[in-house]
Parts: structure tokens; sequence; C-alpha cells
């Protein structure tokens, strides 16, 4: 059966998605620092530093997750001093959780590794593919954002 160049290309993506996975995963077993916090933590931490403090369903929708994943993410991130939680003015049965000190400087030293560790593998390539890149994989990451979350989101 006959392919579209657009059919092959989409193949390509997909595929290439699938191994970009994997490969945050390898990364995350053979190249993390002991000091980095694990992409659950560096995401949510990510999403209150840049957007502000939020109640549990604003960030899950955020972080395209569960309420109840992002609660206990968030009583694990309490519990390690990295946030802090407080009742909301509106209603003092919802809790209002922000980042803390602590969670910003974890957050600081997660971002400067990972960016290095990115810097050191994509060495050899020019600004202009390092742009193009980045740019393709914001759209990617919009498009998912757009067919499967609500709000606002990590890839605005």
């Amino acid at each position: 059966m006959p392919t579209s160049p657009r059919h092959t290309a989409v193949g390509v993506i997909e595929v290439q998605a699938a191994v970009i996975a994997r490969n945050t995963e390898l990364l995350r077993r053979r190249a993390m620092d002991p000091s980095e916090l694990e992409r659950s933590a560096y995401l949510t931490l990510r999403a209150l530093a840049h957007r502000g403090p939020a109640d549990i369903n604003t960030l899950a929708a955020r972080l395209g997750l569960d309420a109840s994943t992002v609660g206990r993410q968030v009583t694990g991130l309490a519990d390690d001093g990295l946030v802090e939680r407080t009742p909301s003015a509106d209603d003092r049965r919802h809790s209002i959780v922000a980042i803390r000190g602590e969670g910003r400087d974890r957050l600081a030293i997660t971002e400067a590794l990972r960016r290095e560790r990115t810097t050191e593998l994509l060495d050899d390539w020019s600004a202009v593919d390092l742009e193009r890149v980045g740019e393709y994989l914001r759209r990617y990451n919009a498009a998912v954002a757009s067919a499967y979350m609500t709000g606002s989101t990590l890839a605005d």
C-alpha cells in the first residue's frame, strides 16, 4: 500500500517521540545527579515557580494530571520542605500551594544540571538547529496540551 510523504513523516515523528521518552528515562537512570529533582517534582516546582501559587486542581490542569496524583506529589514536596500549603482565602477547605526557598534552590540546581547535560549532548549542533528543534518540540508539546489538557499548561 503506497504511503504519502506526510504519512511517512508522521510515522517518523511517532517513533522518535517514543525514543525520546525512552531516552529521558535512560538519562534519568544513568546521568542524573543525586541532587537533581525527579521529573514529577521538577515539573511541579517549575509550574509553581513560573506560574505562581495554585490550588491542587489548577496545578493538576497545568501539569495534565489527576488532582489526586498532584495531591500526592505535593504532599511529598511539602514533607521535603520544598513547597508550603496555606488555606485558601476563598475556601478554607482548599489549600494554595507555593514554592518555598529550598524548592527554588533545588529547582535552580536541577535546571542548571539538565541544561549542562543537554548542552554537552548537543555541543556540535548549530544555533539554528537548536532553535529549530526547540521550536518544533514546543509546537509538538503545545499540540499535545491542546488536545489533552485544559487550562494554562507547561507548553505555554
